[in-house]
């Protein structure tokens, strides 16, 4: 996983890598460029829309200078706009780009430019995470004309205007896609920010994770690279007792959609044996809607039985306080706690403490904030996040855009996968039958939740690709078998 380190340190970042690997600083900056490239090409974007790029004299200018180049080379339609005066110093990479510029890429100062008629493509490469302090008054008209032009806005690492590590509060570029070099600085995952950053690709420039290791931070970005690595393999003897027995606890009257979706997604993950603890009367429900699953009622009789527990999805709160504590004392592992659950403990704050230690709580903001209180912004409930994963030694998943793992030893894991699509009804089941299948199978508890969190959001972003607005629960539950295979993963 990717560290996620302060704006002052990335400077700092680039000049050690180059130092390891032996290139220069502006190796390094051709590389981001050919990295941007390679993204821009995914897209698709008609070479009869004008490109606009609009330069800073640092380095992000550095940066859109060299994409001038490389795209120019694909004979895109390139015009350079320098926000910068004519006697202004550069920086060293960034004027020897400029210089490299072909002729057939044209060239205008800020103060000279006159927008196309036509719609375009915009690139933002003007002031970059070297943003400190107020935004400069000769910075304001730049941004405000590139925010009038019509067409796809693009940023280079950060949007200009806005902060590295903090949420906007003044003028900034709006972009439909940022995207960040190496790993996404704060500021590009606080939903506050979100109409400005738009959709965040980070592109990776070949700094090895070792070497984040030099500098001090306790938030990390997930990759996919990182997952396969955190799944166990089975073997063609492996039997269903091998994938795991679990247990989902839920499905009140009027709510056995919820739990159903739980059930239907840990059979999807992979789970072996599932079984669902509802009321007596409910159990038609589950047997027509999903024959796989088993069901149970009463008293649980043997609690040793089961691998894992997952306890929430539509179960209500009303008298659920007696069977939560119960519960709580019947298993002695790690648990996932979802929903309903959460909620039980925000009423009941005692009950806390019995909460197995790395037991996994998936909360949304509104559970999380009557678990905890209420929180001026997302920094700030980011840091309660962790402040309780530490006090109460369990791991704390604040689901949302950029979903945050909050571990025990005070590390926060950002989540890269996931989309807007996922926004439906029961999508926060499904991540419960997934987490709960993975510490079925026997995965540590923080491997269950970074492998459930990346796979959920993953399989949102297939189901999102073939329905989009249309997407609901049972599409995404559909799409988990697709993650595996996308991943590698047999």
């Amino acid at each position: 996983m990717i560290k996620i380190l302060a704006g002052e340190s990335v400077s700092k970042l680039d000049q050690l890598h180059c130092k390891n690997a032996n290139i220069s600083s502006y190796e390094l900056m051709e590389k981001a460029a050919q990295e941007f490239e390679k993204w821009f090409y995914q897209q698709e974007f008609s070479k009869e829309s004008p490109i606009l790029i609009f330069c800073g004299s640092g380095n992000n200018g550095g940066d859109g200078f060299a994409i001038a180049r490389l795209l120019s080379q694909k004979n895109h339609k390139i015009l350079v706009i320098k926000c910068f005066g004519d006697n202004s110093k550069l920086s060293a990479d960034s004027s020897k780009n400029l210089e490299m510029l072909p002729t057939k890429v044209k060239e205008v100062f800020f103060k000279e430019f006159q927008a196309p008629s036509e719609p375009c493509i915009i690139i933002d490469a003007f002031l970059g995470v070297g943003l400190s302090g107020p935004l400069r008054d000769s910075a304001k008209p730049i941004i405000e004309r590139m925010n009038s032009l019509q067409g796809k806005k693009i940023a280079i690492d950060i949007p200009s205007g806005l902060p590295s590590e903090e949420m906007g509060s003044e003028l900034s570029f709006q972009s439909d896609v940022t995207v960040s070099f190496a790993f996404p600085k704060l500021a590009l995952i606080l939903p506050e920010n979100a109409e400005t950053v738009g959709d965040l690709e980070v592109c990776d420039i070949g700094i090895p994770d070792t070497t984040y290791g030099e500098f001090e931070g306790s938030l990390y970005f997930i990759q996919a690279k990182d997952i396969p690595a955190l799944h166990k393999k089975f073997h063609r003897f492996s039997h269903k007792g091998d994938f795991g027995k679990i247990l989902l606890v839920g499905g009140g009257h009027g709510k056995m959609g919820a739990i159903i979706l739980a059930a239907k997604s840990a059979l999807r993950t992979g789970s072996g044996l599932v079984t669902c603890h509802i009321e007596e009367s409910e159990r038609l429900s589950i047997q027509a809607a999903l024959p796989e699953a088993m069901c149970n009622w009463g008293l649980i009789p043997n609690a040793d039985y089961y691998d894992a527990v997952g306890i929430g999805p539509g179960w209500g709160i009303e008298s659920r306080k007696n069977q939560l504590e119960a519960l709580l004392k019947d298993f002695h592992f790690p648990i996932v706690l979802d929903a309903d659950g959460i909620n039980i403990l925000a009423k009941f704050p005692e009950l806390i403490p019995l909460v197995t230690k790395n037991s996994i709580l998936t909360p949304h903001i509104g559970e999380f904030q009557r678990l905890v209180g209420p929180a001026s912004n997302h920094q700030e409930r980011m840091n309660q996040a962790k402040d309780f994963a530490i006090k109460h030694e369990l791991i704390l998943i604040l689901k949302g855009a950029n979903t945050v793992i909050s571990m025990p030893d005070g590390r926060q894991l950002i989540n890269s996968t996931g989309t807007q699509f996922m926004a439906t009804g029961g999508a926060g089941d499904i991540l419960t039958g997934m987490i709960t299948a993975y510490l079925g199978m026997g995965y540590s508890p923080e491997s269950a939740a970074v492998c459930g969190v990346f796979h959920h959001g993953l399989a949102g972003e297939l189901a999102g690709k073939r329905k989009g607005r249309g997407t609901i629960a049972g599409d995404i539950i559909e799409s988990i078998p697709e993650t595996y295979f996308y991943l590698g993963i047999s």
